[in-house]
């Protein structure tokens, strides 16, 4: 089976810091991450994943067109197995009050701690094996 994690950020040099981060899972095959920049893409992608077993959703809050906000209830609709986390540059207590509230796992802020991240991410491999 394989394990998809869905980034959704519409910032184009994410993919690449994402791919170097976990460039080692990556070419393991311990999972795989497929990239969303909108919200609306993300909701594709959620309902296209099909035969992946989507395990995290990592989306970040500030975005053109549908904000993450807006996708988290739209994302756990489709698929309320799928813990989200929800990423801002922007950590004040009113943000991630409204993240949590509306059903987000945990709120990162930027610059991303990866080593927790991972940390995340492996847990979610080793509970979906």
């Amino acid at each position: 089976m394989t394990f998809l994690v869905l980034v959704v950020d519409d910032e184009p040099d994410v993919e690449m810091l994402f791919r170097q981060q976990f460039r080692r899972d990556l070419r393991d095959n311990r999972f795989t991450m497929d990239f969303a920049q909108s919200g609306e893409s993300a909701l594709q992608r959620i309902s296209d994943a099909g035969g992946q077993s989507l395990i995290l959703i990592l989306s970040d809050i500030n975005m053109p067109g549908m904000s993450g906000l807006e996708l988290l209830p739209k994302a756990k609709a489709a698929r309320p197995d799928v813990p989200v986390i929800m990423i801002t540059a922007y950590g004040d207590e009113a943000t991630k009050r409204k993240a949590l509230d509306g059903g987000a796992y945990a709120l990162l802020t930027k610059p991303i701690d990866f080593a927790a991240l991972r940390g995340e991410i492996d847990s979610r491999v080793a509970t979906a094996a």
